[in-house]
């Protein structure tokens, strides 16, 4: 980062933390103490630092600020870390005791796992390590007809997991638990709180809409009995009966009005069971059993979901348990992504999408391939919060939140996208020595060699910026005159020193001598952009690494082909 840049930075912060009125020597000294290789320039860093204090001085606190945040937004993140760090404080959960909170994660293992299912995952995992409590991993796979659980997925969230920071303290897989809901059903038909209904479904519908009890509800226990083993010896068929839990015929929602717990699916091809089992329980069925089984003192769910706790609730009542507590919180969603798992797999089907790690998409494995931090969505839905309202973040939140955890991290390379070749005249053979980040120079430099005769490369994004008879400094490199732009562009070598080049207010551009092929993937709504070009030949890039191409952004290393590099595009 040049000098001025730096003194404008510091400044600005200085002064706004000292009611408006920056000290100089304040500001020279967070300069040299952060970038200790600049202290050989002190004495040329003083008079621009007086220059920029002055300047800054002369601004009101709210024109620092905006100026602040315009160059530096990442300072209002930092200034307010206290602040930030009270909100990212979960708030206490009601009934919660140290060392006996249990809570649980329950997905379906019929797609990859989003952002939105991330914020149920980490709530619950954070909210288990407050209490020095426990967390568990529920696969709700009892779905073998609609959402088919398959086994890839299970082994996917699993991961995800992990790369979030979460380890399961015990994982369930609710397929491997239906003798357990066929006890309790069977219980339940006893206690003449569930019966088996083989209305044919429409006509069940007519009589729940008008709050008419199905005529199979009140039939003696016995004959549901008999129903029920039924059931299970395969004598219905798939839609020819179903238990159902009895409750409020009069209940304002009708879809709650004896709503169906267990149901037959013929040869369902389970991963994990095959056709052993023909009946299968529904979500609310087995989930509510479950959180009893398990212990489970405390559920996070989508606001969405609340009216699963009203179907819950009589299974409850019957037994006599306490159900546990219950947090509701709103969707989260990211503006333009798509985290819907029907649509994206429709998507991977017709071949829109590249797989459930597309970049485009908001799957964790997505957002992973593309260069986002664990910590980051972490940081992200700790943010949000509990809050019960919708929260539909934009792309540029969560590039704001990773841009600062991966800026420090970052080696920097040169990319030049569609490279046009620069010839120099009258420039002698130079090496440009340069930190692979500017702020750690320990961590060791690259070396871009010029050599006379030979061409460099230059972007050609960067035409704009060369006009015959104008002057541009070439990053880390010269100064060079323009003297023809075409398909070759044509310079004359000027000077050495970058202090010409700011005094005269030129323009610096990035370059490469010589370069291996790269190609940057960059997701743009629903399209993948593709950007080819050079990246410095000695750039020791590895496959999963993140890295920032100068004045293009940050991308993560997806593949290297026969020194061919491609690369993702996460965020400037």
């Amino acid at each position: 980062m040049e000098v001025e840049k730096l003194a404008l930075k510091y400044a600005l912060i200085n002064a706004i933390e000292h009611g408006g009125k920056a000290n100089p020597k304040a500001v020279i000294g967070k300069i040299l103490g952060e970038n200790p290789e600049l202290r050989k320039r002190a004495r040329e860093i003083v008079p621009i630092v007086n220059k920029i204090v002055d300047e800054v001085n002369t601004l009101s606190v709210e024109e620092q600020k905006k100026k602040l945040e315009e160059i530096y937004p990442e300072y209002f993140m930092e200034s307010t870390r206290k602040e930030k760090e009270e909100k990212k404080r979960l708030p206490p959960l009601p009934k919660a005791e140290k060392g006996k909170v249990v809570t649980r994660f329950a997905p379906n293992p019929d797609g990859a796992f989003h952002l939105g299912n991330a914020r149920a995952a980490i709530l619950s995992y954070e909210y288990a390590k407050m209490y020095s409590g426990k967390f568990i991993l529920r696969f709700d796979d009892t779905d073998p007809k609609v959402k088919r659980p398959e086994p890839i997925f299970y082994d996917m969230i699993i991961e995800d997991l992990e790369w979030l920071g979460i380890k399961p303290d015990e994982i369930v897989y609710a397929s491997d638990r239906l003798e357990i809901y066929y006890k309790y059903a069977e219980e339940l038909i006893k206690m003449g709180k569930a019966y088996v209904c083989t209305c044919p479904p429409d006509e069940f519908r007519k009589l729940r809409d008008q709050g008419i009890a199905c005529p199979h509800r009140n039939e003696p226990v016995e004959v549901q009995l008999e129903r029920w083993k039924k059931m299970l010896s395969g004598e219905y068929r798939e839609g020819e009966a179903v238990v159902r839990i009895k409750t409020d015929l009069n209940h304002p929602n009708p879809a709650v009005r004896d709503w169906p717990a267990l149901r037959i699916v013929d040869e369902p091809n389970h991963p994990r069971t095959g056709n052993k089992y023909r009946v299968w329980p529904l979500y609310n069925f087995a989930s509510a059993i479950d959180d009893h089984e398990l212990g489970v003192t405390h559920i996070f769910r989508g606001q969405e979901h609340s009216e699963n706790e009203t179907r819950q609730r009589y299974i409850y009542e019957y037994f006599g348990w306490e159900y546990p507590v219950t947090v509701h919180h709103g969707r989260l969603s990211i503006e333009g992504v798509i985290l819907s798992k029907s649509k994206t797999r429709k998507g991977i089907e017709e071949g829109k999408y590249l797989g459930w790690d597309d970049p485009r998409l908001g799957t964790i494995r997505a957002l992973r391939r593309r260069g986002i931090l664990p910590e980051a969505i972490r940081e992200l839905i700790l943010e949000v919060g509990l809050k019960k309202s919708d929260a539909t973040v934009s792309w540029d939140n969560l590039a704001a939140i990773n841009r600062k955890l991966v800026d420090p991290i970052a080696n920097r390379y040169f990319f030049v996208a569609d490279p046009i070749p620069l010839y120099i005249e009258e420039a002698k053979e130079f090496e440009a020595k340069i930190p692979l980040h500017p702020d750690h120079p320990e961590r060791g430099y690259r070396v871009l060699k010029f050599e006379p005769g030979k061409p460099i490369f230059v972007s050609k994004d960067d035409l704009n910026l060369l006009k015959p008879g104008g002057f541009i400094r070439l990053k880390d490199l010269f100064n060079v005159e323009i003297l023809e732009v075409g398909d070759n562009i044509r310079a004359r070598f000027h000077s050495y020193e970058y202090e010409i080049a700011r005094k005269n207010k030129w323009k610096m551009i990035h370059w490469v001598p010589e370069g291996k092929e790269c190609e940057v993937i960059i997701p743009e709504g629903e399209e993948l952009v593709i950007r080819k070009g050079l990246l410095e030949k000695g750039a020791n890039v590895k496959v999963g690494e993140i890295v920032q191409f100068e004045r293009f952004g940050f991308v993560r290393i997806d593949k290297i082909e026969n020194n061919r590099v491609i690369a993702i595009y996460a965020h400037k």
